[in-house]
């Protein structure tokens, strides 16, 4: 009779080592010689320094390798890290049997969000010496992660002008109710009433504080629990208390070669992201492929003037249901001539400008351009007036001051339908693994600087897992030993040699350094 496979018994004894559990292509081993290569205070990071008394504190590196290992597993939480500590062989290998408190593990990440973005720059500049990153075209795009902060805690004017409404209307309710209550005398039901009276004063004066901080700030909205936090459009009509994660995305592997967050729509953010990815890139140039989100004149001529080349996608212009303007008489049918600044209308007319420029005013994240009118008096008698316009004047053109930038933007746009119908097998990916795949669509951090840090620390970790399934992990390490950078700490490789030489001589053991 066949049996079942049996296992080893509980109380047999086995002489191994932590070193004999992990295998050369394990990717702990990249996590440990890629942190004990770096500097981490010259990076940014807080060092816990020696002290003469009291318990000696952990190693920073302790809780890099901590996080850099959780993020690579899907693991977020400082209770559930410190756990794996406690039982997991890979950690205990990479962090040579140390368990921290999970007090500890948290501070780190909440402390650190300038060294852990400093830290993603660093691996960047690793992958352009590694000729891992081309620096040629780069994908731009934005996607929402979920603030720590609920809808019911964020505001705008109106929402207060409607609470306090309804506190107003609540409180007449129940004065009524006491007046009646006089007549019939039930003391208990008064004092109830009167209870409530006093908690929507209480209530009143919190919206009327909060309201009061939200003038002060600026701002058209304002969050309780994380400040920082904003009600962003995430598709359609969906509105989501978030942030909005920037990433820069290398064509060549799909590496992420720039990354920040911010608490605003797309419309302003191109410039930023893009001069980020040239700075960490080193390079002089590239093309940058956007979608319409960015479409954005005075973020396209920053572009231009940094000599970055702009390829976004520009919107389809829509005619709202009251316009008279059919589509043979869209702006886009009027033919500008640069040479003498004139408009040619369908119709043949020449519209001019008297050269005066406007100022666009407004809270809009579109206002503060300047720009041109232009027009003519032949539109008074025009047959075709009518579908043109229906201002009384005739028709109007303004034209912006970046509209030089954004017509040369909009013909490489239509010149390069290839080039661009690649930005989505670009970046789209990214978003979809970190989001989709590794559950990463949330932020438990709170403030803006804290969760950029944390999202570097998320791209981080996603560019290491790529670059180890593109080279593996031997091949990676080799490369990190080769490369020649400032933020790396002098000969580490050299001294781990020494200290396992008298480590072997101390013991009389014949261990080989691991890679």
């Amino acid at each position: 009779m066949m049996q079942h496979i049996t296992g080893i018994a509980r109380n047999q004894m086995v002489f191994s080592s932590l070193e004999d559990t992990i295998l050369p292509e394990n990717p702990v081993r990249f996590i440990d010689a890629f942190v004990e290569a770096v500097s981490l205070h010259t990076l940014g990071f807080s060092i816990q320094t020696l002290k003469t008394e009291g318990r000696p504190s952990f190693d920073t590196k302790v809780f890099l390798k901590i996080y850099l290992y959780g993020y690579l597993n899907g693991l977020r939480s400082s209770r559930k890290l410190k756990k794996e500590c406690q039982r997991n062989k890979e950690l205990q290998w990479l962090l040579c049997g140390i368990i921290p408190n999970y007090h500890s593990i948290s501070d780190f990440r909440k402390q650190n969000p300038s060294g852990l973005k400093n830290l993603f720059k660093l691996f960047v500049s690793f992958l352009k010496d590694a000729d891992l990153i081309s620096g040629e075209v780069i994908a731009i795009d934005g996607t929402k992660s979920r603030a720590h902060n609920s809808k019911k805690a964020n505001f705008n004017q109106k929402k207060i002008e409607r609470h306090l409404a309804y506190i107003e209307e609540k409180t007449q309710e129940y004065l009524t109710q006491l007046d009646q209550n006089d007549v019939e005398d039930s003391s208990i039901t008064v004092s109830k009433i009167q209870e409530k009276i006093e908690r929507l004063k209480h209530n009143k004066i919190g919206y009327e504080l909060l309201e009061a901080k939200l003038k002060a700030s600026g701002e058209p909205q304002i969050s309780t629990t994380d400040e920082d936090a904003r009600a962003l459009l995430v598709q359609g009509v969906v509105v989501e208390i978030s942030y909005n994660i920037q990433a820069a995305v290398d064509n060549k592997h799909n590496l992420v070669v720039a990354t920040h967050t911010i608490n605003r729509n797309d419309l302003n953010a191109l410039s930023a992201i893009a001069l980020e990815a040239k700075e960490n890139l080193g390079v002089d140039t590239f093309t940058t492929l956007v979608d319409k989100g960015y479409h954005n004149g005075r973020e396209i001529a920053y572009c231009k003037d940094h000599n970055i080349t702009t390829i976004v996608a520009h919107p389809t212009p829509g005619i709202s249901k009251e316009s008279v303007t059919k589509p043979e008489y869209l702006v886009a049918k009027f033919i500008y001539n640069k040479a003498d600044d004139t408009y040619t209308c369908p119709q043949g007319a020449t519209l001019k400008t008297t050269g005066r420029w406007h100022k666009k005013s407004g809270r809009t994240e579109q206002s503060g351009y300047q720009f041109k009118k232009y027009r003519t008096p032949s539109c008074k008698e025009c047959p075709v007036k009518h579908l043109c316009t229906s201002r009384a004047g005739g028709r109007e053109i303004d034209r912006s001051e970046y509209a030089d930038a954004i017509e040369e933007n909009n013909q490489r746009y239509r010149e390069n339908p290839q080039l661009y119908r690649t930005r989505q097998e670009i970046n789209e990916h990214i978003f979809g693994t970190i989001k989709r795949q590794w559950g990463y669509n949330h932020t438990n951090l709170t403030g803006l600087e804290k969760v950029n840090g944390e999202h570097s620390l998320i791209m981080l970790v996603y560019n290491i897992k790529r670059t180890i399934n593109i080279l593996g992990v031997p091949d990676l390490i080799d490369k990190l030993k080769n490369w020649k950078s400032p933020y790396k700490t002098k000969d580490v490789f050299v001294l781990k040699r020494v200290y396992l030489r008298l480590f072997n001589d101390l013991f009389g053991l014949n261990l080989a350094i691991a890679a």
